[in-house]
């Protein structure tokens, strides 16, 4: 609870307790203070046990600690999956069905009757012969 206060700080608050109250007083006053946290503590925990009870008993097993945010996501999305989120990915995730199309577009490519050799490559550069041109220099269907 109080894990990053100091020991000079302890000994800082217990002489100003002592100069605000007294010593003959300081005693009763802390007294009151323990009362008074346990009596918070009870409270505190007689509520929890009341909410658990009129939940039912699937939640008896509930812990209050586990609905601060970073907590509720660390045990529901990171550690476990409670929340079904593996079946959504599944369901969501398009690679199978993809690949499913992919085996089926290759499968009918390879049982087409009649498939011919693979097609002449298309030579990529310039041919610069200097001799009659193999083609023809005007387009007759532009005319």
């Amino acid at each position: 609870m109080f894990s990053d206060v100091g020991p000079l700080e302890l000994v800082t608050l217990a002489v100003l307790a002592t100069l605000l109250f007294g010593p003959d007083k300081l005693p009763e006053i802390i007294q009151n203070v323990a009362g008074f946290l346990r009596k918070v503590r009870e409270l505190s925990e007689s509520t929890k046990d009341e909410i658990r009870s009129e939940l039912g008993p699937e939640f008896k097993d509930f812990e209050y600690e586990d609905l601060h945010p970073k907590r509720f996501v660390r045990k529901h999305v990171l550690d476990g999956d409670t929340l079904g989120l593996d079946e959504i990915r599944a369901t969501l995730d398009p690679r199978a069905e993809l690949a499913q199309a992919a085996d089926a577009v290759r499968e009918a490519a390879d049982d087409t009757p009649g498939r011919t050799a693979a097609p002449k490559p298309v030579p990529l550069t310039k041919d610069t012969q200097t001799g009659s041109p193999s083609r023809a220099t005007f387009d007759p269907d532009a005319t």
